[in-house]
């Protein structure tokens, strides 16, 4: 299939799939039958820039990375606002990676419905609108007869949603168990190190693991998040955020650290949903103490991991990055290259 892709937002992820496009473009055509042009691109703080016939991706990359707007590109219709690009060009598939507010979903949950409306398929790591309207945007992507993909809203390009809808095909998920925020994961690894939560976290905003604001990581929120996504989408489950238990890793002091250790256990920050024999979700964020030989108890730094627990294999565990520019900008190749086979078959 050949694909006119639309980027709706032009920050860190769209540029690192952008990356990934070009360096793997012989390579997703000799392979996968996979081609492309990337016709328009609109950003709040970068501006837009629409060619019908594709844009130069290489021009493109080295305008952006030197403050430059998209205004600057020598070619191509300017001035087209999200919806308009969307609706106005001729792309076939839009790539939805705007700033979104996770509890609204917007603006990303308007730009993907628009998208979807329009008959275009759409690829996007916004949780936002997973979180509030899964069933209700897969459902009108089907009566468009297009696709909805969201490989990246739960660990990036680790493919946790992936591994349950195609890879334990047939198996029954009961439910999950994972770390869910990398940022929490680099803060108590370092404290079992040794330093203070504080130290901890101060190195983890240096490296860019964590916001000024760190908040969503350590209290937990951005874990909720996921948490919510996996128990609807993968258990088919109706969850909001008032049913997710929570509690975040700022109570956790070095005394704690130690005991555990003596214990021969280790604390993560695990993210969980369990099905009741009676359908009922048990969900929660919550600290824990895990044993060493748990799966997850050996996943340190910032890295993530999810163990499915299913009827016909047990326990599966999965471990990967769960942010990243490249990372999260290959999950939406996964999309892509899942449509990609859709479309041919």
């Amino acid at each position: 299939m050949h694909f006119n892709l639309a980027f709706i937002g032009f920050g860190t992820v769209g540029q690192g799939l952008t990356e990934i496009l070009l360096d793997k473009k012989e390579m997703l055509l000799e392979k996968y039958d996979f081609s492309y042009d990337v016709v328009a691109i609109s950003d709040i703080m970068k501006g837009s820039v629409y060619d019908k016939n594709g844009l130069n991706l290489k021009k493109i990359l080295k305008l952006v990375k030197s403050g430059k707007k998209l205004d600057e590109y020598p070619f191509g219709f300017k001035g087209l606002d999200s919806l308009a690009t969307i609706t106005d060009t001729n792309s076939n598939t839009i790539v939805e990676v705007t700033f979104t507010d996770v509890k609204t979903g917007e603006p990303a949950l308007t730009h993907i419905k628009t998208a979807l409306q329009s008959g275009k398929n759409v690829v996007s790591t916004n949780k936002g609108p997973v979180v509030k309207q899964p069933n209700k945007l897969l459902k009108l992507a089907e009566s468009k007869n297009v696709y909805y993909g969201f490989e990246g809203v739960v660990l990036s390009g680790t493919p946790v949603l992936n591994l349950a809808k195609y890879t334990l095909a047939g198996n029954k998920i009961t439910g999950f168990k994972g770390i869910l925020n990398g940022t929490t994961n680099y803060i108590l690894t370092r404290m079992e190190e040794g330093m203070s939560y504080e130290d901890a976290l101060k190195k983890a905003q240096e490296l860019g693991y964590a916001e000024a604001d760190p908040t969503g990581d350590v209290e937990g929120l951005d874990a909720l998040g996921k948490v919510v996504i996996l128990s609807n989408v993968v258990l088919g489950k109706k969850l909001s955020w008032t049913d997710v238990k929570r509690k975040g890793i700022t109570g956790i002091k070095e005394d704690d650290i130690k005991k555990a250790k003596s214990e021969g256990k280790r604390w993560k920050l695990i993210g969980s949903a369990i099905i009741e024999q009676n359908g009922s979700v048990k969900a929660k964020i919550w600290p824990e103490k895990l044993p060493l030989n748990n799966p997850l108890a050996g996943v340190g730094e910032a890295l993530n991991a999810l163990t499915y627990y299913t009827d016909e294999l047990g326990s599966v565990t999965i471990v990967g990055p769960g942010a990243g520019r490249r990372e999260t900008g290959y999950s939406l190749l996964i999309d892509l290259l899942d449509i990609n086979r859709k479309m041919s078959d």
